[in-house]
């Protein structure tokens, strides 16, 4: 299904009942022959990706599960492809599918929002190799980077603090017990290549380890496509700091 940008219309973007987002044209043109942009996301995410495309000029593609075909991004896009129906493995993460719909809508650029693939050097490298433009960082930093415990290994070699934790994946029920009785409660569990908070929980006491491992590494399965885990002492009151480094190939 490709919704086309004549078919819909382009809707004025509510924030609250008293502000309106006015979009204004700015000269933004690129060092790179780029035209197009698909989202390889959905929701308030691509929204937001859709709006830069409108102030830059580019036309915008959305993809979309059969679930989210009237949500706000597929009516804001230049034009829409359908990814089908199913799970998110079935659609948002299903590289090979989005790949055919990057072809089929001639994207010079992906980008992929935050969650999701935004984190898979697979997909990053599969685009690049495609002959298109990955909006985000190179296959080899996302693969060193966007897995926890090699980044924290790293850290460790350069001299850093990083906080208490197991030392590799902790893939079993078995693993995490035996982790977080080293390390001692609370901690918490993370999804190894995870991103966006989900896959995460604190977790108090043994009594309900399991039922928390289990469920954080079934929604890693589900949205990121790995069931590696990770656990961390729980750091109380902590103050979350955060630096951004934005650069490009110029």
């Amino acid at each position: 299904m490709v919704m086309p940008k004549d078919a819909i219309d382009k809707p004025t973007i509510v924030v609250s009942d008293t502000q309106h987002i006015e979009l204004t044209e700015f000269d933004a043109s690129l060092p790179i022959d780029v035209k197009s942009v698909l989202i390889a996301n959905r929701g308030e995410i691509a929204v937001r990706v859709i709006r830069a495309c409108r102030l830059m000029n580019l036309r915008s593609i959305a993809v979309f599960s059969d679930a989210d075909k009237y949500s706000l991004h597929v009516k804001m896009a230049d034009e829409a492809y359908s990814l089908g129906d199913g799970s998110v493995q079935d659609t948002y993460l299903n590289i090979p599918k989005l790949l055919k719909i990057i072809k089929r809508s001639q994207a010079d650029a992906v980008h992929p929002g935050y969650g999701f693939l935004s984190e898979n050097a697979d997909f990053a490298r599969e685009v690049r190799q495609f002959g298109r433009i990955f909006i985000g960082p190179s296959p080899q930093t996302i693969e060193f980077l966007g897995n926890k415990v090699k980044a924290k290994i790293f850290a460790r070699k350069m001299g850093l603090p990083v906080i208490p934790g197991s030392d590799g994946y902790v893939n079993t029920f078995e693993e995490v017990k035996l982790a977080a009785n080293d390390i001692g409660y609370p901690i918490i569990i993370k999804a190894a290549f995870g991103g966006g908070g989900r896959g995460m929980e604190i977790v108090e006491s043994e009594d309900n380890l399991r039922t928390a491992f289990e469920g954080c590494q079934s929604i890693a399965l589900e949205y990121f496509g790995r069931k590696e885990m990770l656990i961390e002492k729980v750091i109380s009151g902590a103050r979350h700091i955060e630096i951004q480094f934005i650069g490009d190939n110029f």
